[in-house]
């Protein structure tokens, strides 16, 4: 049975313009995300954002404005679904709470995931595992390079 999958991340950039960054491991494999997660029924867009900062990264956020939603056909990398991806740029509502790596996959033995901060001026698509998250990367660098 096939159907669709709605995801929704956040693209956090803090005052060093520094993206965080979600390394996670699930399902026997290990990936680079951004954080956000599953739409719940019954939730909107952005309260499912809120929801997924507060579980992924004890973290109350401000969503700033709709960034990208996914345009072309993506298969789930986990089940049969059909991904559709919403994008945010957020910013934090107080002091994130997190520890912070500086290498990829660099877990806690008692944790799948930990987080870290890419300079924005390194940013590349490299730093993210799938493609809609590649997608949202390159735009930003394209909405950067225009600022320039």
């Amino acid at each position: 049975m096939s159907y669709f999958n709605v995801r929704v991340y956040g693209l956090l950039i803090n005052e060093e313009q520094q993206l965080l960054i979600s390394d996670e491991h699930a399902e026997g494999r290990s990936f680079s995300k951004f954080p956000g997660g599953g739409v719940e029924y019954g939730e909107g867009l952005t309260d499912a954002l809120k929801r997924e900062f507060m579980e992924e990264c004890n973290a109350e956020i401000e969503v700033i404005s709709h960034f990208y939603t996914t345009d072309f056909f993506e298969k789930s990398s986990f089940n049969e679904s059909q991904i559709i991806s919403i994008y945010y740029l957020v910013r934090e509502a107080g002091p994130l709470k997190l520890s912070y790596k500086t290498k990829v996959f660099d877990f806690d033995p008692d944790t799948q995931q930990s987080f870290r901060w890419v300079n924005l001026t390194k940013l590349s698509e490299d730093d993210v595992t799938f493609r809609t998250d590649k997608t949202a990367v390159s735009l930003l660098l394209s909405l950067m390079a225009e600022g320039d």
